[in-house]
């Protein structure tokens, strides 16, 4: 297996964890038995933590599948290299560094960062666009 999809993978975990981070402080909030049920009632406003943890989470599946189809468009393409390896380390860093960012509301940091995992998808896609 590439290095490639070894980041990939892990950025898939990262998701998981990001929906777990969400979800649980949710719980926190809303108590088990509202989790639990149809949640036809409306629910307590979610903490401001809460809430950008939601957000956080919210913007890494904006572009993840982008990511997730660049890397595996570049591994079927046999595009993987230098430029594919830092893309996917600054991808996956830079989202792992979003996230507390994020939930502890330190603007303009977090935007930087954010721009630094689009750059990350950037280099992937040139490097599978500059083999063709």
């Amino acid at each position: 297996m590439s290095t490639e999809l070894y980041l990939l993978g892990w950025t898939l975990v990262l998701a998981i964890v990001q929906i777990l981070l969400h979800s649980t402080l949710r719980t926190r909030e809303t108590g088990i038995m509202y989790n639990a049920s149809a949640r036809d009632g409306a629910a307590p406003p979610p903490g401001q933590v809460t809430a950008r943890l939601e957000r956080a989470k919210l913007n890494l599946f904006e572009t993840l599948p982008l990511f997730a189809a660049a890397v595996l468009a570049a591994h079927v393409a046999g595009a993987e290299g230098t430029l594919t390896w830092w893309g996917c380390c600054l991808y996956l860093g830079a989202r792992v560094v979003y996230v507390p960012l994020y939930a502890l509301g330190i603007p303009v940091v977090r935007s930087l960062v954010w721009l630094v995992s689009l750059a990350g998808l950037g280099m992937v896609l040139a490097a599978l666009l500059s083999h063709y």
